[in-house]
C-alpha cells in the first residue's frame, strides 16, 4: 500500500510540473528552395515560414505590409544572395525588427551571365548541388548560433543531409553522361540553369535573362529558333514558374519537341513530383533523360 501511494505520488507531481519545452526556432525563408533545407537542418526545432512560397516567382515578388510583420517575428532570417532577393533590403528595414540574417550562397563560387551586353551576377546558385551543401552548412551555423541548446542535433541533421545531396549529385553525374554528349542541348524560359550546365555539361539556351522580368525579344526568340534548328536542339522545356507560350513558339517554329516540365526557382506543392529540393532535381533529370536520350 506505501509503495502504491508513493508511486501515485510522484505521478502527480510529474504530471503538474512545468514543461520546459523548447518553443521551435521561428525562422523567415526567402523562398520555398532555402525553406527547405532549413527543415532539412532544423527538423522539428525550427518553424519556417516563407515567404515566396510553391510554384511562387521570387523575381517578380511584392512584400505586403504582412511580410514585414513575419520578419519581425522571425529569431532568423535565411536568403539566397547573390541579388535574387532584391526587395529583401526595404523588407527588412520596413519590418522594424532585429533577426539575424543568414546568406545561404556565402562562400559559393558565383558565376555571371550577359544580359543586352552586361555582366549580372547570377542568382541561381542552387542548380548545382555543390553549392546546395555550401547552403546547408551556412544554414546549419546560423542556427547553433542561436539555438547551441541544439547544437548535436542540427550537426546530426547537416550529416544526413549532406549525404543525401552527395548521392544526388553522383545520380545527375550518372544519368547526363548516359546521354550522347551532341543530345546534351536544350531551350528553357529564361536562363536559370547556368549553374547547373557547368556542373552537369549541359547546354542551356535562353530566350529570357537571368531573371523572369525580363523580356525576351522578338530579335531573341528568331535567333533561337534559327540555333535550334541549326544545331538539331532535341527539345526545349517549360519551366514551372514561367509563361509557356513563348517556349511553345520556338517549338512550332523550330520544330524541336516539347519536354517536360523543369523546376527552376520553386518548388512544386507538397504531393507534386518536386515538393522538396531533392525531388525537385530528381523530377528535371528525369524529365531531361526522357527527352534527350535518343
Amino acid at each position: 500500500m506505501l509503495r502504491r501511494l508513493t508511486l501515485c505520488m510522484l505521478l502527480g507531481l510529474l504530471n503538474g510540473a512545468p514543461s520546459h519545452a523548447a518553443e521551435p526556432v521561428a525562422v523567415v525563408a526567402s523562398f520555398s528552395i532555402v525553406g527547405d533545407i532549413v527543415r532539412n537542418i532544423g527538423g522539428d526545432h525550427v518553424s519556417v515560414d516563407t515567404l515566396v512560397g510553391p510554384e511562387e516567382d521570387a523575381h517578380v515578388f511584392d512584400p505586403a505590409p504582412r511580410d514585414a510583420a513575419r520578419i519581425a517575428a522571425a529569431k532568423l532570417v535565411v536568403m539566397n544572395g547573390l541579388g535574387f532577393e532584391g526587395w529583401m533590403d526595404r523588407l527588412m528595414k520596413a519590418s522594424g525588427g532585429m533577426p539575424k540574417v543568414a546568406i545561404a550562397s556565402e562562400g559559393v563560387i558565383s558565376h555571371s551571365a550577359t544580359i543586352d551586353g552586361h555582366e549580372s551576377m547570377d542568382p541561381h546558385a542552387w542548380q548545382d548541388v555543390s553549392n546546395v551543401r555550401i547552403y546547408a552548412r551556412n544554414i546549419a551555423d546560423a542556427l547553433i548560433q542561436i539555438d547551441p541548446e541544439h547544437d548535436g542535433l542540427y550537426r546530426a541533421n547537416l550529416a544526413r543531409f549532406d549525404g543525401e545531396l552527395i548521392a544526388l549529385d553522383h545520380d545527375i553525374r550518372s544519368a547526363i553522361s548516359a546521354i550522347p554528349a551532341e543530345r546534351r542541348k536544350i531551350v528553357t524560359t529564361h536562363d536559370a540553369f547556368g549553374y547547373f550546365a557547368r556542373a552537369y555539361g549541359i547546354e542551356m539556351i535562353a530566350p529570357q535573362g537571368i531573371s523572369t522580368e525580363a523580356e525576351a525579344s522578338a530579335k531573341d526568340v528568331a535567333r533561337i529558333i534559327r540555333q535550334v534548328k541549326a544545331e538539331k536542339i532535341p527539345a526545349v522545356f517549360l519551366e514551372n514558374i514561367s509563361d509557356p507560350r513563348l517556349v511553345e513558339t520556338i517549338a512550332a517554329e523550330s520544330g524541336a519537341r516539347i519536354g517536360g516540365k523543369l523546376y527552376s526557382d520553386a518548388l512544386s506543392r507538397e504531393k507534386e513530383p518536386a515538393g522538396t529540393y531533392i525531388a525537385m532535381m530528381q523530377s528535371n533529370i528525369r524529365e531531361l533523360t526522357k527527352a534527350l536520350m535518343p
